[in-house]
């Protein structure tokens, strides 16, 4: 639960503003947690209460998501929040480009989630740790002078963990999962080779 795909643009965005600094400069704590708030808010929030909706007017069996068909809507919803929150962070200039590339990177790798899902039950889980670990590859790779060595390994480490105990405890097939890693890390680059620089 920790790691559910709701929760990763949060974890993201906190970990660009306070455990990365250098990505915000010349904004307060205060208003770094303002856009860790605001993230949260439309990332985790919207989605959730659109998911309890769909639940309460009986177009899904459970909050779960169990089957391809119950997703096809959270999907959809899913991706028009985070296409939103894009557009809001792409016009503001006290937010770093990095996060707007995250972000238009979730948005990606959600739009192929909901294109793959069409076919197979590809893993939302294994879609949002490969997106963070997407983010940490990218920060290492543009040559950060922050260290973030153990910072990676840590997330690298978490997705193994996180995608190991979805094929024990779902219906998920190792395709389901390393599809899901794929997209999630490819989103992140096409995000950042078009946004980023």
């Amino acid at each position: 639960f920790v790691f559910h795909p709701l929760f990763i643009p949060v974890i993201a965005a906190w970990f660009l503003a306070f455990i990365q600094p250098g990505y915000f400069t010349g904004i307060t704590p205060q208003e770094k947690m303002m856009i860790v708030v605001r993230v949260g808010y439309n990332t985790i929030f919207y989605p959730a209460l659109t998911v309890l909706l769909l639940k309460a007017v009986g177009f899904i069996k459970s909050i779960f998501l169990k089957t391809q068909r119950e997703r096809i809507i959270p999907y959809i919803a899913t991706n028009i929040f985070y296409f939103w929150m894009y557009l809001v962070f792409k016009n503001q200039e006290e937010v770093s480009r990095i996060l707007t590339s995250f972000i238009f990177g979730i948005f990606l790798a959600s739009s192929l989630g909901l294109i793959a899902n069409i076919y197979f039950k590809i893993s939302m889980h294994a879609l949002g740790v490969g997106a963070l670990s997407g983010l940490m590859l990218i920060i290492i790779f543009s040559g950060f002078t922050y260290a973030v060595f153990l910072q990676a390994m840590l997330i690298f480490i978490i997705t193994g963990i996180v995608c190991t105990s979805r094929m024990i405890v779902s219906d998920h097939t190792p395709f389901d999962i390393y599809t899901g890693i794929l997209f999630g890390i490819i989103s992140q680059f096409i995000a950042y080779a078009f946004i980023a620089p």
